[in-house]
């Protein structure tokens, strides 16, 4: 049976000379600094390195008896311990069983406008003093220890504030953006606080920065503002986005910026993206009416132009006939083939800059697939009994041209003319020829059978290298070789 993790500390403390064991712990000594817990102890490799320290709780009443020094010095040295200690869970626990965030939002509505003061008469390291405030509320929040639901109104409007500014310290600015980030995402009832005193206008002068992080979490908070808002305000504030020109300041300052669009944005993106498409999932799931003349004669119009219709609607049966079939037809020739809304994947990147570059993207979008469909239909020479299987080519056709992420509508329409159907169908047969080579049944079968034995022959090498070793050359002073 392993030896508690206790007794392990006294037996090191005895070993020091060290006495009251229970008010030291062993800590990993990496970047990390983590406290080892029964917990985690099974999650320590061999060979790291361990040192004995200070245990958590013990830490925990130091800093926040530090952080409270009258002298300005030895605040900021603790507020930037406090913000490196406030990743370990085990540290915060204990620094929030003290009382540590009340104490920490009290700085924030209190304390921060003094701080600002000093730091324009002396000192510009105490500009750093509200940073490492806030690194530090950020870090313990993240534990899901504490509700956010318990702060007050007064701290909203402090850190809104910041963002508000139009000059304001770039590590303060990046903090306050993701405290309102998150205060949105985990509160329904700090959403609405957090929208009274934020507004989109007030956000879009940080995308035009340089700073991609900056940005990033700028656009994280609209997208948080966009994923809580009420259904009937996401058409509002779509409304918003756009006469505000968000769509522009991002293609010009983010998506053509000279700085690589690194994974966070990249999700950024990608969810302000779904979340945009699905502002239009009402549009595309409302059926046509069929007592409306002019959306039959529309659909009717369209339904000729691009395939070869056999009869006439007047032929075509009853009335109810009519109905189901100009439904079916309205869907159709609709999103199926499109993108369909859904909720942002919290891991995916995929974002599609094309979709950036025009006002009416996805409306643009959709009149190329038509007529894509359109010219895949001729090619095909297809019937109405052979709509599935041009569908079918048509998505096909589609996602292979998305895949190769097109900077513009126009490039993913020049796309599209080298995706014909004849191509499609070469691409097919090389596809399905290279998976018969290599993923049939007794290309798998005899892989599997011989894996171990091949396995077993490299580990033979391998230690027959080690026992008979080598020789190597003697490099001649006089050249390289």
């Amino acid at each position: 049976m392993k030896k508690p993790l206790s007794a392990i500390i006294k037996e090191v403390c005895e070993g020091w000379s060290l006495g009251n064991h229970e008010n030291f712990a062993l800590q990993i000594a990496d970047a990390t600094n983590f406290y080892i817990t029964e917990k985690n102890r099974n999650d320590i490799k061999n060979g790291s390195i361990l040192r004995l320290t200070t245990s958590p709780y013990q830490t925990a009443v130091q800093l926040h008896e530090r952080i409270q020094s009258s002298s300005m010095d030895a605040k900021l040295e603790a507020l930037k311990d406090l913000a490196n200690a406030s990743r370990d869970i085990t540290f915060a626990q204990e620094f929030i069983n003290l009382d540590g965030i009340s104490l920490l939002t009290q700085m924030v509505e209190s304390g921060t406008e003094r701080y600002q003061k000093l730091q324009k008469i002396m000192k510009p390291c105490f500009g750093d003093l509200l940073s490492f405030t806030l690194t530090a509320f950020v870090e313990l929040m993240d534990h899901g220890i504490v509700s956010w639901d318990t702060f007050s109104v007064a701290f909203i409007k402090k850190i809104a504030s910041y963002v508000n500014k139009s000059a304001m310290d770039t590590a303060v600015l990046q903090r306050s953006l993701a405290i309102l980030e998150s205060m949105v995402l985990n509160s329904q009832d700090l959403y609405h606080k957090v929208a009274q005193e934020i507004t989109i206008g007030q956000l879009i002068p940080h995308l035009q920065g340089t700073d991609q992080d900056i940005q990033t979490y700028t656009i994280a908070v609209i997208n948080a503002l966009f994923l809580k808002a009420p259904e009937e305000k996401r058409q509002e504030m779509a409304h918003i986005l756009a006469q505000k020109q968000l769509r522009s300041i991002i293609l010009s300052n983010v998506i053509r910026s000279p700085t690589p669009i690194n994974d966070e944005m990249a999700h950024q993106l990608y969810v302000l993206q779904v979340l945009t498409f699905n502002l239009l999932e009402d549009r595309m799931m409302t059926k046509m009416d069929p007592q409306d003349q002019a959306q039959r004669d529309i659909i009717f119009e369209l339904r000729r132009i691009a395939f070869d219709v056999e009869c006439e609607p007047n032929n075509s049966g009853s009335i109810e006939k009519r109905k189901s079939m100009y439904t079916r037809d309205y869907k159709k020739l609709g999103f199926i083939v499109l993108l369909s809304p859904a909720r942002a994947s919290e891991n995916c990147h995929d974002f599609h800059p094309m979709f950036f570059t025009h006002d009416r993207s996805f409306e643009e979008f959709f009149c190329i697939s038509i007529q894509l469909l359109n010219k895949t239909w001729k090619e095909m020479r297809a019937t109405s009994e052979d709509f599935n299987k041009v569908m079918q080519v048509v998505r096909e056709q589609i996602m292979r041209a998305l895949t190769l992420k097109p900077n513009s509508l126009d490039q993913f329409k020049s796309r599209l003319q080298n995706l014909s159907y004849t191509e499609i169908l070469k691409i097919r047969q090389s596809e399905r020829m290279n998976q018969e080579d290599f993923q049939s049944r007794p290309i798998l079968e005899l892989r599997e059978k011989i894996q171990p034995e091949i396995m077993e022959l490299i580990k033979q090498q391998r230690l027959n290298r080690l026992c008979e070793g080598t020789c190597f050359r003697k490099i001649s002073s006089r050249r390289r070789q």
